[in-house]
């Protein structure tokens, strides 16, 4: 069982969304906040929430996508705090675009950031938990990491290796007093097809529409996502399903692994799908 009250808990990715909504749910619980983003004002609302409710925070602006920068803010928390007891990389970016379609520079960014920024915040804080011989990572995947949709493949390609690197992990750590999670979030109520890239051939109207339809089907907000992460830190769950949507989706791909894509989606679905009815992003 991980305890969070007293502890020091980093989260990236923590300006909106799932982010900001599990940072004020750790300072409810008693966490000191280290909230890690590039959006200062977001940022700086999250602080504002947390201090509302006599929580204790310290923001940090980071860009996870760089290495140097990961590291030197790990130092920082060590310097300060002593070190992490809680690590959550849950930073993340989506891109809309067909494989062909999808630029190098695209599928780039969308791995430096959901996946590389994943690694650095692991690899990096990993020395400090083992140094305490106790802690908790938790990685932040997405329901597209466990199926695959057309026009995802970049972000698809990211959370599978979220899931991977986070699941190689727990087993390493098997016996050391260092808890793993992997976060698989289904439609969450959060602004990442706003945020999102997408081809460059698609409209504006389009992009609206794709974020309209994404807003229909995110039928869980980010403070109840909070509270099942908050839950699987607690119980040291190694894979924490958030939303109905995410546990029936594991279990049709889990009974039709080859073809769940002939009952989920419309032969020849691309980017209309994300305003017809199919799984758009995972929110995170």
């Amino acid at each position: 069982m991980t305890d969070i009250r007293g502890k020091t808990a980093v989260i990236t990715g923590a300006a909106s969304g799932i982010g900001r909504a599990t940072a004020v749910a750790l300072a409810r619980e008693g966490a000191r906040v280290a909230a890690v983003d590039l959006d200062r004002a977001g940022l700086a609302e999250t602080a504002s929430r947390i201090a509302a409710i006599g929580g204790e925070v310290t923001t940090y602006l980071v860009d996870v996508a760089s290495r140097d920068a990961v590291y030197a803010f790990a130092q920082e928390i060590e310097s300060a705090f002593g070190g992490a007891d809680i690590v959550i990389n849950n930073a993340g970016v989506a891109q809309v675009a067909s494989v062909e379609e999808l630029a190098y520079e695209d599928f780039e960014w969308v791995m430096n950031i959901d996946f590389w920024g994943m690694v650095y915040g692991t690899k990096a804080f990993l020395p400090q938990l083992r140094a305490k011989g106790a802690g908790h990572i938790v990685n932040v995947s997405s329901i597209f990491g466990l199926f695959s949709v057309p026009t995802q493949a970049a972000y698809n390609s990211a959370k599978f290796a979220v899931r991977g690197f986070t699941e190689a992990l727990r087993h390493e750590m098997r016996g050391t007093g260092i808890a793993v999670s992997c976060v698989h979030p289904g439609g969450i109520k959060t602004n990442i097809m706003r945020n999102a890239r997408f081809l460059q051939s698609v409209q504006t109207t389009v992009r609206e529409e794709a974020a309209s339809g994404f807003d229909r089907l995110a039928r869980t907000t980010p403070d109840r996502a909070a509270e099942v992460i908050i839950a699987g830190i607690k119980k040291d769950k190694g894979r924490i399903l958030i939303g109905v949507d995410a546990k029936i989706l594991d279990i049709i791909q889990r009974l039709m692994p080859a073809s769940y894509g002939r009952l989920l989606f419309r032969q020849g679905m691309g980017i209309g799908a994300l305003t017809s009815g199919e799984p758009a992003s995972s929110g995170t």
